[in-house]
């Protein structure tokens, strides 16, 4: 377990500010009036596998959010101890929330969280895999349980990674997206943290915790720093393109969906 040395602030009442039925966001202020908001995917019968309302509901937190000035960073999670479990296949297969208004909303999340101004931290739960990986590498810092994984698993199915390889080449060396990618292996919380995919490892039963050591931290300095700090980070990307960096998935998901689908 290696962690950074801190005292934490004492925490206020956490409360539920935006809800619907996939998408929770909760606020919790600390000692002076500032605090951080957690986004919670809520889909844990599905091991919180994405769908395109559930990218809406988080492009909607992210506004929103970013609009409050007392809240300094986010807390990204999924409910029931799974992060994320990648594009729900199952609801693709289905035709189910595909609607043509929605098709891209999974590359307008990610383009969101390229945009996003304030500090995102992945509370990584469980597990992430494919697109759930993806999720995690958008956050600036993440902590990772012990025994948990992340996966990108496409190469199984033949399907290409645009937004792990987007994230991972923005973030990490070349040589590290090729072992994940090409091998397809999973990567438990220790191998993420010596790879620097992780930010930290902990025990499983102290992720959320610890993340909320971090956002609480962060929510105690000087008001707009955080966001100061991270555009001066962030900043040196300059990417020619972005909207051509982070490519639709929509296509590569639906293919994948078909590949899966049983013999007639």
């Amino acid at each position: 377990m290696v962690r950074a040395p801190f005292g934490h602030k004492s925490f206020g009442i956490r409360e539920v500010v935006m809800a619907d039925d996939v998408v929770l966001v909760e606020k919790t202020p600390v000692e002076d009036g500032t605090g951080y908001s957690e986004i919670v995917i809520n889909r844990p019968d599905r091991r919180n596998a994405l769908i395109p309302e559930a990218a809406e509901g988080v492009i909607n937190a992210l506004e929103d959010i970013d609009q409050d000035d007392n809240i300094s960073a986010v807390i990204l999670r999924g409910q029931g101890g799974y992060f994320c479990s990648g594009i729900d296949l199952k609801a693709l297969q289905s035709g189910a929330s595909m609607g043509s208004a929605r098709k891209d909303a999974i590359r307008q999340m990610h383009l969101a969280f390229y945009h996003y101004r304030k500090p995102l931290i992945a509370a990584f739960e469980g597990f992430g895999i494919n697109a759930g990986c993806a999720l995690a590498l958008a956050c600036d810092l993440v902590v990772a349980g012990e025994s948990s994984f992340i996966q990108i698993g496409e190469i199984q199915q033949g399907a290409p990674i645009p937004m792990n390889a987007a994230w991972m080449r923005l973030k990490l060396p070349e040589f590290v997206l090729a072992r994940m990618a090409l091998l397809g292996d999973r990567i438990t919380g220790p191998e993420m943290f010596r790879l620097g995919v992780a930010t930290e490892c902990v025990p499983d039963d102290e992720v959320l915790s610890r993340s909320r050591e971090m956002a609480a931290r962060i929510a105690g300095f000087p008001a707009g720093g955080a966001i100061n700090i991270k555009q001066s980070i962030v900043g040196q990307r300059q990417l020619p393109n972005v909207e051509q960096w982070f490519t639709s998935p929509r296509s590569n998901a639906l293919q994948t969906a078909k590949m899966l689908e049983p013999d007639p």
